[in-house]
């Protein structure tokens, strides 16, 4: 009796263990910095990687996963001579590969999509074009289903996914090796050392009166400006589309009419389809769009990043400019502030918050007469996103989770949706 007491607890708990199940949520909180890594590493967008990871694993649950930590369906194939297991899928008992862990499985699959040479041409397309990526993986022949890409695309849009690729996309200092599209196959044994270190962003130098080091101002030594989104984006030469629109990446000081005559244009519709005046050349590096672009933007929505205009959005996107102003209820001279959601393909719910700069007046006790001073100080309200966090919102904005704290005298980390966030940078 007692040996038939002990089996049946041990079984008990055998199916009370595969019987736990982990949220889409928990999947994505668990993973989403080890898609970040490989985006850097390899230039896969964290928000394809993970959106693949939750239906591939029915999001961490499937019995595949559990007991092979393979996140991907990656199938054995001839140069595979790592451990594997038996499992029914396209066919019974197919070989697939077995990894140590996730982080394992995560750095083969982006190995896999970078080394092969019928994926070479999605790493010719705007990372942060995920429609284009998910459409690109089923051309490719990387699932049967057909529908692939809308269920990658469901999820990425339902959950945010494509800010995690946009992060990661700040976080790249330009000194990361990006694996050359044609390196050496995957290796048959996973190498978890290959993911590289995301180097920190050097912290300003901080001088702090040592008296009453409560109310001391911080003096920051002044950091040459970054333009984030026009640096990250790597557009490919010659002609290419966005939105399913024709469109060029142009240098600064080319001629409008050169343009023109090279993709058989008529000038005066370069201007009209591009949202510009009538000028002699490009003032700056930007798209220049072939045809008129479309009412309705890539994605759903966009979320402004330092520096960004509306106009830099429209053209990102491949949207018409005076559709996007209309949809967002604000003018061509209204800059949006930066975190604001910016909506492209249905009217937006409420007008976005505009930029603002605003004076402070600090105390500085820095000697014994305590002198008042004033600093002008721009700050940043970043409204609160679905599934952000204070760790992200840090990264973002390259500042410490501690002075997110101090400048909202915020008591822990809990952060509420749609609640306002001062940035003091």
């Amino acid at each position: 009796m007692r040996r038939l007491l002990y089996l049946s607890m041990a079984l008990f708990a055998f199916v009370a263990a595969n019987a736990q199940t982990i949220s889409i949520e928990e999947y994505i909180d668990a993973y989403k910095e080890i898609a970040m890594k490989e985006m850097i590493r390899t230039g896969v967008p964290a928000s394809i990687t993970l959106a693949q990871g939750i239906v591939e694993t029915e999001n961490g649950n499937s019995k595949l996963v559990k007991k092979s930590n393979n996140h991907f369906g990656i199938k054995c194939k001839e140069t595979w001579t790592g451990p594997s297991v038996s499992h029914d899928d396209d066919a019974p008992g197919e070989c697939f590969r077995v990894y140590n862990n996730a982080e394992e499985s995560y750095i083969d699959h982006s190995n896999f999509l970078r080394t092969r040479k019928h994926y070479n041409f999605l790493f010719d397309l705007n990372p942060a074009d995920y429609k284009a990526w998910a459409y690109g993986l089923k051309k490719a022949g990387y699932a049967t289903n057909p529908a692939y890409p809308a269920m990658l695309i469901k999820y990425i849009e339902k959950y945010n996914l494509n800010e995690y690729s946009l992060i990661a996309i700040t976080r790249k200092t330009g000194n990361e090796p990006i694996l050359a599209k044609n390196e050496q196959p995957v290796s048959s044994t996973p190498v978890t050392t290959a993911v590289t270190t995301v180097q920190q962003q050097p912290v300003a130098t901080q001088t702090v009166a040592k008296s009453q080091p409560e109310v001391a101002a911080v003096v920051k030594k002044e950091e040459p400006k970054k333009e984030v989104v026009k640096v990250a984006v790597d557009y490919p030469s010659g002609e290419f589309r966005i939105n399913d629109t024709r469109v060029v990446y142009v240098a600064k000081g080319t001629a409008f009419l050169a343009i023109a005559q090279k993709y058989n244009v008529q000038l005066k519709w370069l201007f009209d389809f591009n949202d510009l005046k009538e000028a002699e050349q490009l003032e700056k590096d930007q798209l220049i769009y072939l045809q008129r672009k479309r009412r309705t933007g890539v994605d759903v929505v966009h979320i402004v990043t330092e520096g960004e205009t509306v106009y830099d959005i429209a053209q990102a996107q491949g949207i018409r400019l005076d559709a996007l102003l209309q949809l967002n209820r604000i003018t061509v001279n209204q800059q949006p502030a930066v975190g604001e959601k910016i909506f492209l393909q249905t009217p937006a719910t409420a007008v976005p918050k505009l930029a603002v700069t605003i004076k402070e007046i600090v105390l500085q006790p820095a000697t014994e007469a305590d002198e008042m001073v004033m600093l002008n100080k721009e700050v940043i309200v970043h409204v609160v996103q679905p599934k952000e966090t204070l760790y992200s919102i840090s990264k973002k904005y390259e500042v410490s989770l501690v002075q997110i704290q101090q400048w909202n005298k915020l008591a822990g980390t809990d952060l509420k949706e749609g609640s306002e966030i001062i940035i003091n940078k």
